[in-house]
């Protein structure tokens, strides 16, 4: 099946419970068209206090509600990460960065430039993001707007940024991008599969805003060509 009519709807791999066992939803989602119908029921999944995969612009990623403690911990285990990895607030435009994090102009007039885009930034975070969600010690959050049709969908009907992390299974070092790997291999650990077509294998672009000079903490699949004039 290729082309659109691969993206019809939604294969029900509907949370059957018992002693615990669940496995998780997979939707195929067009990636130009996404069906409203199943935006809808992965916001009410996240909603809910799910955890689910969904492409980006890079590669795929784990995501969950930035207000849910429970979840955020089921993406620690799957990612197995510390206290000090940095989550990302998924976002769909500049308004909701600015709730979230504290931006001066010269910050403001790059994401703007760079964006949406296979960027993460690195800045002070605002009290609207969860305490839990900073860095312990530099008191940041990472913000993306990513390119993708089906993200941004999620993060407008969703009303809010998506707590994110790139799906990078443990003791390896590329992100996962087979959507239907990741369905056989985290089937049993997340609640729904996003299938969005094959994303890339390069993560994000980090840059640190938290001084005067922008500073590449990573380099990915975004450019950095853009530095020299700074």
């Amino acid at each position: 099946m290729t082309g659109r009519d691969r993206y019809h709807g939604a294969s029900d791999y509907s949370v059957a419970c018992c002693d615990n066992f669940f496995m998780s939803q997979f939707f195929e989602i067009h990636p130009d068209d996404p069906q409203l119908r199943l935006i809808h029921q992965a916001v009410n999944i996240i909603n809910q206090g799910g955890v689910v995969v969904y492409p980006t612009d890079s590669c795929y990623a784990l995501g969950c509600h930035l207000g849910d403690k429970t979840a955020m911990e089921r993406i620690r285990r799957i990612r197995k990460v510390g206290k000090e990895h940095h989550f990302t607030l998924m976002s769909q435009d500049m308004s909701q960065i600015s709730t979230y994090a504290k931006i001066n102009n010269d910050a403001f007039r790059l994401i703007k430039g760079l964006t949406p885009g296979p960027y993460t930034f690195i800045l002070p975070a605002t009290h609207e993001v969860p305490r839990r969600l900073w860095h312990p010690k530099k008191k940041t959050i990472g913000i993306r707007i990513p390119d993708n049709r089906i993200a941004l969908a999620l993060m407008e009907n969703l009303g809010e940024p998506l707590m994110s992390s790139t799906l990078i299974l443990p003791d390896t070092d590329m992100p996962m991008t087979d959507p239907y790997q990741i369905r056989v291999i985290l089937e049993h650990d997340v609640d729904l599969v996003i299938d969005g077509g094959f994303c890339g294998i390069e993560p994000s672009t980090v840059i640190g805003l938290t001084s005067n000079v922008p500073e590449v903490l990573r380099e990915g699949k975004g450019a950095v060509d853009w530095l020299e004039v700074h």
